[in-house]
């Protein structure tokens, strides 16, 4: 069999999956956010942290509860760090320096799990477990609690989630103490477990043993066969954290030993984040809204694979399309499809795990994983950012479509005016600017460039994909940049937070707005955001918006090598 005719049945297949699951596992998830009940497990952890999960919020008590209780985590998985040394299950490594304990705290909380360590060798079984594994799943079920308040702004309407959910009356977007709650205890535990069970089976290790080296491979770092890889891998992909238990991440037999898993992990990635357009169209009391949002993050996201088959299947010389595609950097267990497939995915969400390295990539190749990231990762984006992502760009295209016939515009009985406008401005402005403006002062400032492995453009390239990474919180590297220092450690750790918690006020402060509103009837001029006409604007919004702000300077990295080449 060909190597691309593989990839495509790879592909089909994974596509297949994800539809066979997409109906049960959305409208699941929308009744775990509309349940009036509490699971008695539910009722322990609210008594335990002081919680009432039948008190309604608005925005702004919503917004300090998600602050308050991310504080709390970064300070938490700091201290760890710093008190790695005396505690046991340590493995014998030290405490993890001031610098990079920052780093790593923000990263794990954030959702994005970037690593500028080798986690096999710094980190042991208390942190790895206790702190990274804990926070894989909390900063998950955070991204979702902002995602359903945002749905529960547009559906306010309706009576939904804990405290009644929504109100027209008083604005309110449910319960975060609730949500956060729900999320972690009836959707992603139990899905990583089982997810891990199967991993187990495959043969991804799950064991507390001490450490084993056995020998120098993978990138010339040494390797170890104890750790609790398996659970720590099942919610790395399910919650779109991709910090990876060794530094190889999924290109690591111990971590991803087949083709099979491969699959099935690409397929955790995407799961949560596609399903959820389900879950926002039950919740909305219109199922074709959310296909119409599905539409637009699938059609970008195989356009995005085909993209990517092709350069690294045909966008070189003879040479290498007689090895079957680019093969530099990807494991020949997966091959050039399945690499490229697992590139996409993880890009276009907030993952960040890799199962081949980026920068090995054609020019062109590692372009769109550049640009995977750039459009926001909405296509379909992490677990719960994705889908408040995309629908702030619903609001944005409504608007825009509003201004060429003359109407006001709405969307889901809700107008969209100054305000929301003003909202949608600001989160869609706030991560180009960390992107640019970091990089512009690390290639200005003459130390950070001497973290550079490669000249010119690829060496650009690095340290934009950095922060690009970085600040929307996905967590994959190009892997030349040398990131543990003191620069860059401090400014990914600055972009990581600011990129998360400052677009989720804008998404809050819009949600509130938003359920505060009256509904207004549909009439003959509104319209009609359930149809392909509507998910076409939605999906050249994106792709407008992304081009016009990142262009100039995917030109001078990306763009420029893969041109030359």
């Amino acid at each position: 069999m060909s190597p691309v005719l593989a990839g495509v049945l790879q592909l089909l297949a994974l596509v297949a999956a994800l539809a066979l699951v997409y109906v049960p596992a959305g409208t699941y998830m929308a009744r775990v956010y509309s349940s009036p009940r509490h699971l008695r497990v539910e009722k322990w952890i609210y008594r335990g942290i002081g919680a009432d999960p039948d008190t309604g919020m608005r925005w702004p008590a919503y917004l300090r509860a998600v602050l308050a209780f991310s504080v709390v985590g970064v300070l938490f998985l700091y201290l760890l760090q710093r008190l790695q040394g005396v505690l046991p299950g340590s493995l014998g490594f030290a405490s993890v320096s001031p610098a990079q304990s920052f780093n790593t705290a923000v990263s794990f909380v954030t959702n994005t799990n970037w690593q500028s360590y080798y986690g096999e060798q710094t980190m042991g079984h208390v942190v790895q477990t206790a702190g990274l594994a804990v926070q894989n799943f909390l900063s998950a079920a955070v991204g979702m609690a902002v995602a359903v308040a945002l749905v529960r702004g547009f559906a306010s309407h309706r009576r939904l989630g804990p405290g009644g959910g929504a109100s027209a009356r008083t604005g309110e977007l449910g319960n975060f103490w609730a949500d956060l709650v729900r999320g972690t205890v009836r959707i992603l535990v139990p899905a990583a477990a089982v997810a891990a069970v199967v991993l187990v089976a495959c043969g991804v290790l799950q064991n507390f043993s001490g450490i084993h080296e056995v020998g120098q491979f993978m990138s010339g770092s040494r390797q170890w066969n104890g750790g609790a890889v398996a659970s720590q891998e099942a919610i790395k992909e399910l919650g779109t954290n991709g910090g990876g238990y060794f530094n190889a991440n999924s290109a690591h037999p111990y971590e991803n030993p087949t083709p099979f898993t491969n699959l099935f992990e690409i397929f955790l990635i995407l799961v949560i984040p596609f399903s959820l357009t389900r879950t926002f169209g039950v919740m909305v009391g219109s199922v074709r809204q959310g296909l119409a949002v599905l539409a637009t993050m699938s059609t970008i996201w195989l356009g995005f694979v085909a993209l990517m088959m092709w350069s690294e299947f045909t966008h070189h010389g003879p040479a290498l399309q007689a090895a079957g595609g680019a093969l530099e950097g990807k494991e020949v267990r997966f091959g050039v499809g399945s690499s490229s497939i697992f590139a996409v995915s993880t890009t276009l969400t907030s993952t960040g795990a890799v199962d081949s390295f980026h920068s090995s990539f054609t020019g062109l190749g590692g372009g769109l994983t550049m640009l995977g990231m750039m459009l926001g990762e909405i296509a379909p984006g992490g677990t719960g950012s994705g889908l408040y992502g995309m629908l702030v760009l619903a609001v944005v295209a409504v608007f825009v479509a509003g201004l060429m016939v003359g109407r006001t515009p709405e969307y889901l009985g809700r107008k969209i005016g100054a305000r929301e406008m003003k909202l949608a401005a600001c989160y869609i402005l706030i991560t180009p600017a960390l992107v640019l403006v970091f990089t512009a002062a690390s290639l200005a400032l003459p130390t950070p460039a001497h973290s550079m492995l490669n000249p010119g453009a690829h060496g650009f390239s690095e340290v934009l994909y950095a922060f690009t990474s970085a600040a929307n919180n996905n967590g994959s590297a190009f892997a030349g940049l040398n990131a543990n220092t003191d620069w860059f450690n401090t400014t990914t750790g600055l972009a990581m937070l600011l990129g998360r918690f400052l677009p989720m006020v804008f998404v809050l402060a819009l949600a509130g707005s938003l359920a505060a509103q009256r509904p207004v009837p549909a009439t003959a001029g509104t319209l009609r955001t359930e149809k392909p006409l509507f998910a076409g604007l939605l999906a050249g919004a994106v792709l407008i918006i992304t081009g016009l702000t990142y262009f100039p300077a995917l030109a001078l990295g990306p763009l420029a090598e893969g041109l030359a080449s």
